[in-house]
């Protein structure tokens, strides 16, 4: 008896902070989601804007001095706090806030999610601070404030509460953030719903018959997409120790970003790439895109965020792997909008290094009519990833191609 008290108060204990946090980071949530609506909307309105980018990395860069926060590591250093109980700090809440903003207003090509993973922990440190709770226990709502700004954001509350799980230290899950994560996620997606903010899906077509055929074709896409992965993380990381071997001073580097991708938008001769670039994923799945916007969308992201300016990297990730995706499509036998998921999927899943959240991804954004080509796609994404990924303080401790524990950061 002695053990189903301690459980039921733990339950109670979790129960009430998490629909609390659900509620607070999912308002938050909402307020970041409308304020990016709005400088994006008066950036498509007003083209010109662009032409401020590189002020609006030099303030960025002063912004994070000014705090005492310039070598803030982003969602890196989220995972260093939740692995080795260290604090979030408050700041970096008002910090990857604005400087968010400041990138999508001026144009720079960025996601949204790293500043949800950001923002929802420093929210949920400074809660966990007030509670005075232990330093297991920060961990856990730590990770509670990652999922419940995700779920909020993105509208997928599972994908969300698994990733945040799954994301720290690939091989090992702690089961016992599961109910408080699942519980803060919903709570924040509700907070979310009842604002308006939509939930993120796509319709997919031409999902075919299962056989032989047309699981070599999507294996065939599954692979080539594992491939795209790596050169997805190797741009991202190549182009920030490019940055900083060229110049010294983070004003100085933010500004030669910012023109570059003035130059880049130029060239290009629209604005496609610029900001999250939603409207072009939804064209993949929906019709044809330029068989090279995967690589300008690339390009542009590791350009913007290599050079300090905020955002995060899922999104571009997505419009990468769906534009890919749509464009072989027709050279391994499927239709543009299913390789468009299969690309979105394979992609995903090779950049964070997370099997079973990209499974359930594929499930709350196009059903679950595909799932099993979906687990194939993310069985291969995973393997032929090798050890890349977004966040270079990812622990993968267990060998990706036989039973050995190897505890090794992803590259």
């Amino acid at each position: 008896m002695e053990g189903l008290y301690r459980d039921l108060f733990y339950f109670c204990k979790w129960l009430i902070i998490a629909i609390f946090l659900g509620v607070v980071v999912g308002a938050v949530a909402v307020l970041f989601h409308f304020s990016v609506d709005v400088v994006t909307e008066f950036r498509l309105e007003h083209p010109y804007i662009i032409f401020g980018l590189p002020l609006g990395g030099i303030f960025i860069a002063w912004f994070y001095k000014a705090l005492g926060a310039k070598d803030h590591k982003g969602t890196n250093f989220v995972l260093i706090a939740v692995r080795e109980n260290k604090l979030v700090s408050p700041s970096t809440a008002p910090l990857i806030f604005v400087s968010t903003l400041i990138t999508h207003f001026f144009g720079g090509s960025s996601g949204r999610e790293g500043a949800a993973l950001q923002l929802g922990s420093s929210i949920a440190d400074f809660l966990g601070k007030f509670l005075k709770l232990d330093d297991k226990d920060m961990s856990l709502i730590t990770i509670c404030g990652m999922c419940t700004a995700f779920a909020a954001l993105f509208g997928t509350p599972i994908t969300a509460a698994v990733f945040s799980i799954e994301v720290i230290s690939v091989g090992i899950m702690h089961y016992s953030a599961l109910f408080p994560c699942v519980l803060a996620a919903a709570t924040g997606c509700m907070i979310a719903n009842k604002f308006g903010v939509p939930p993120t899906s796509f319709v997919i077509e031409g999902i075919p018959e299962l056989s032989v055929l047309s699981i070599m074709e999507v294996s065939a896409l599954a692979m080539l997409g594992a491939m795209l992965s790596i050169v997805f993380c190797h741009a991202m990381h190549k182009a920030s120790h490019l940055y900083k071997s060229k110049f010294q001073s983070p004003y100085k580097m933010a500004a030669a970003g910012g023109i570059i991708v003035i130059i880049m938008t130029l060239i290009v001769g629209n604005g496609d790439y610029n900001g999250t670039g939603m409207s072009v994923i939804n064209m993949a799945f929906e019709g044809h895109v330029v068989w090279y916007a995967f690589i300008l969308k690339i390009i542009f992201t590791a350009a913007t965020l290599g050079a300090g300016f905020k955002g995060g990297e899922i999104i571009p990730a997505f419009f990468t792997g769906a534009t890919f995706g749509n464009f072989m499509s027709t050279h391994v036998g499927l239709t543009p909008s299913f390789g468009a998921g299969i690309g979105l999927i394979a992609v995903f899943c090779g950049v964070t290094n997370c099997p079973i959240s990209s499974m359930i991804l594929s499930i709350e954004l196009f059903g679950s009519e595909g799932l099993l080509f979906f687990g194939i796609v993310c069985a291969i994404g995973y393997m032929l990833s090798g050890y890349t990924g977004l966040y270079s303080e990812q622990k993968i401790l267990y060998s990706k191609t036989k039973a050995e524990y190897i505890n090794r950061k992803a590259e």
